[in-house]
């Protein structure tokens, strides 16, 4: 969908509900790629419908990824396909930088239990993800995809109901939403609905991506490998049990396949080799100066793009899903305040902003000097690699605290407040051994370094779930060392994991209810009366 496609701006206020209306959906999403597709599951996993509109018939045939995050694979886990992730996954060791004679200049391990509690980095085709990510979906009633369809406009947008036109072979259809998630890509037509614009961050370059399929004896690691050379840069990686892909930047008079990736082969193979897809890039570092107008919202490449060196463009894009997705649903079914929603945008793009900011400075290490310039980068990586600890903090995660904000309390510089809890094995009242996000659930969540004090589950009453005490879950003592080394007595854990405050170590509450509990407006049943909610979130934070 290009910008001529979105036709005039839509201002016809939303009809009254009746027979003429076309059948409303309470969210709508454009686009069904992997971010649209995990919106809509981790909606539906909070009683939310929707409705996905895609071009294509197939599956999404747009640049593929290869590499995700331990982070991300939570995520997974959350939109309710992580155990279907785990069979196409493959663990990678981590990242190393080669000069242009494939000598090793640095290293960066990743370690196979991560803080999520998956390997840090791994490995993964993304038609497969793309398959079950659809399987999840023709799974899910809340879902509804409708596909070989041309989204024409967005509009209104402002807060209220939204009116989504698109076309089929059977004509033009409306559709009435509570709200619109713009999944839609680079030439997203909801990012020039709302009048959004590219920020350009200064890095654009072509690129050519090859996926082979072969059963020589490639000379790799079980990680990426970035080839840090001024007149041919390349990224390697082995992807699955006979898939490699190979990037090359793009130059005059370019080389066959066979020639591009000799170094990595036996001089004497000629056995089978299939280049399963040949595509040429161009990596471009873009951030949208807005993600909403009203109940509209950009998500993934419509609202950012960065280059892939540092394998965060899928990932970036399904974190936009999670942080948004149980916001929504909190306003829609459960009383929320339409503020809440203002936090998507300002916890996410500084996040997304960082993430190209550290993909455009890998790309400069790998083409960035000639000859004697690279000799002295090489020297200069070489010394930094002997540091004691600096390899293990670049290999640390690349989602940093979230800033301090209405849903991050923080009061203190160094803290858990803005982190994600991690997440250990953990043993349930029934026995069961689970990962500790499944015995949550998928709202808010209390955890305590000791038993629960009553004001403490007074307040996890008022939010509707229980106050947990860590040493009732049995796990391998994760969660007690974390909160110790936080100097926490418990944590109130947003939806989404992350640490939204904190009891410090001899405290008696959380100090900042009042401030947060206006825009929960918290209650167990939907739609709930905002002054009732807030008094006796209030009331029971002093108990």
């Amino acid at each position: 969908m290009t910008a001529d496609q979105a036709g005039p701006r839509d201002t016809t206020p939303a009809p009254a509900p009746g027979p003429a209306q076309t059948d409303p959906a309470p969210v709508v999403i454009i686009g069904a790629g992997p971010v649209g597709v995990t919106a809509a599951l981790l909606l539906a996993r909070r009683g939310i419908r929707t409705v996905i509109l895609e071009r294509h018939q197939d599956l999404y045939p747009l640049p593929r990824a290869v590499a995700t995050d331990d982070e991300v694979r939570r995520i997974l886990q959350a939109a309710g396909v992580g155990e279907e992730f785990d069979a196409i996954a493959r663990p990678a060791k981590g990242l190393r930088l080669l000069d242009a004679r494939h000598r090793v200049m640095a290293e960066f391990r990743r370690s196979e239990h991560g803080h999520h509690g998956y390997p840090q980095t791994s490995m993964f085709d993304q038609p497969e993800l793309e398959r079950l990510l659809r399987d999840a979906l023709a799974r899910s009633p809340e879902c509804e995809l409708r596909g070989g369809i041309e989204v024409a406009g967005v509009g209104p947008d402002t807060t209220g109901r939204v009116r989504v036109t698109y076309r089929d072979d059977d004509g033009e259809h409306h559709l009435w939403a509570e709200a619109v998630l713009g999944c839609d890509g680079a030439g997203s037509l909801t990012r020039d609905a709302i009048g959004a614009a590219w920020e350009d961050l200064r890095f654009e370059e072509r690129w050519t991506v090859i996926d082979v399929r072969t059963k020589a004896d490639v000379r790799c690691w079980e990680g990426v490998d970035q080839v840090c050379d001024p007149h041919r840069p390349a990224t390697f990686m082995r992807v699955g049990e006979d898939r490699y892909r190979w990037e090359f930047r793009l130059q005059d008079g370019q080389q066959p396949v066979r020639e591009l990736i000799a170094p990595w082969l036996s001089p004497s193979y000629d056995g089978d080799f299939e280049v399963v897809r040949e595509t040429q890039y161009t990596f471009r570092a873009r951030v949208a100066d807005r993600w909403r107008s009203g109940r509209v919202f950009l998500l993934g490449d419509a609202a950012h793009l960065t280059p892939p060196f540092i394998g965060q463009g899928l990932c970036s894009g399904l974190r936009d899903a999670h942080n948004l997705t149980w916001k929504l649903a909190r306003v829609l079914g459960q009383g929320g305040d339409e503020r809440l929603l203002d936090t998507y945008e300002s916890e996410r793009k500084p996040h997304a902003r960082r993430a190209i900011r550290l993909a455009v400075a890998m790309g400069w290490a790998m083409t960035g000097g000639q000859d004697g310039a690279a000799a002295l980068r090489r020297r200069i990586l070489a010394a930094a690699c002997r540091i004691p600890g600096l390899s293990a903090a670049a290999g640390r995660d690349l989602s940093p605290p979230l800033a301090a904000g209405p849903l991050v309390r923080r009061r203190m510089r160094r803290s858990l407040v803005g982190t994600h809890c991690p997440q250990p094995w953990v043993v349930g009242l029934d026995g069961r051994r689970s990962r500790l996000d499944e015995l949550l659930g998928d709202t808010f969540s209390v955890l305590t370094a000791a038993e629960p004090w009553p004001s403490l589950r007074a307040l996890a009453h008022g939010l509707g779930v229980p106050a947990i005490s860590v040493t009732d879950l049995r796990d391998d003592g994760t969660l007690t060392a974390w909160l110790r080394a936080g100097r926490a007595d418990a944590v109130l854990l947003r939806p989404d994991r992350v640490v939204m405050d904190i009891v410090p170590a001899g405290g008696h509450g959380f100090p900042d209810t009042a401030a947060w509990a206006s825009l929960l407006h918290t209650t167990r049943s939907p739609h709930p009366s905002p002054r009732t909610v807030e008094k006796s979130l209030l009331r029971s934070a002093t108990r």
